[in-house]
């Protein structure tokens, strides 16, 4: 199985998060769970599966962390993705669907700004096959809170990490400054990519 590669960051500082901020999450932390998804993945085919156990045992954790390291993987991408300095307008299929679930663009922005407050993770705006429509999900920890057969258009990252060297606690302030840099082209792409259209309902 091919290694993974660290996707690179596309700007350097954002409105409201600079550099060392923006180097130290992406450069440090995410670059920290491609390198942990490649030593679990050559870890796995040496572990001896006839003594699997669910209380413990090493294909258990090493299973269980690929799952935790992936998810960081994968939502930290989609987080530094989703984002462009200065942000993009509310436009395209993307907005026209969070008005008709949510409301308004205004009202999809205040519930998911919300939803970073309580969150202890992540907050993603998903399109779920389930219903054909979008919702904004919650994660606490990476590898729990994911909703299967659901596909994640705009990621937040509200673990500290993330804005403590630029907002200390103030949390708050570090998801309005998010949401003044957030990509719509993103959400979009990702819709024709997927073809989602056909599952809207």
């Amino acid at each position: 199985m091919p290694e993974l590669i660290p996707e690179a960051l596309k700007y350097k500082t954002l409105e409201g998060l600079t550099e060392r901020q923006l180097a130290e999450h992406h450069d440090v932390l995410y670059a920290g769970y491609v390198k942990k998804v490649n030593e679990i993945r050559a870890a796995l085919p040496n572990v001896d599966v006839s003594k699997a156990n669910a209380t413990f045992s090493d294909l258990r954790e090493l299973k269980v962390e690929e799952t935790f390291a992936m998810n960081g993987v994968v939502l930290h991408e989609r987080y530094f993705d989703n984002l462009v300095p200065g942000g993009s307008p509310a436009a395209g299929v993307a907005a026209e669907w969070v008005a008709a679930d949510f409301g308004s663009v205004e009202k999809w922005a205040e519930n998911f700004g919300a939803c970073g407050i309580a969150a202890r993770g992540w907050v993603v705006l998903a399109f779920d096959f389930k219903d054909g429509k979008l919702h904004n999900y919650v994660c606490d920890v990476h590898n729990q809170g994911g909703v299967w057969g659901a596909i994640p258009l705009l990621v937040l990252d509200v673990y500290e990490h993330a804005y403590f060297l630029d907002y200390a606690t103030a949390r708050k302030k570090y998801i309005e400054a998010f949401m003044k840099n957030l990509d719509w082209s993103v959400p979009n792409a990702l819709i024709e990519k997927y073809e989602l259209k056909k599952w809207r309902s």
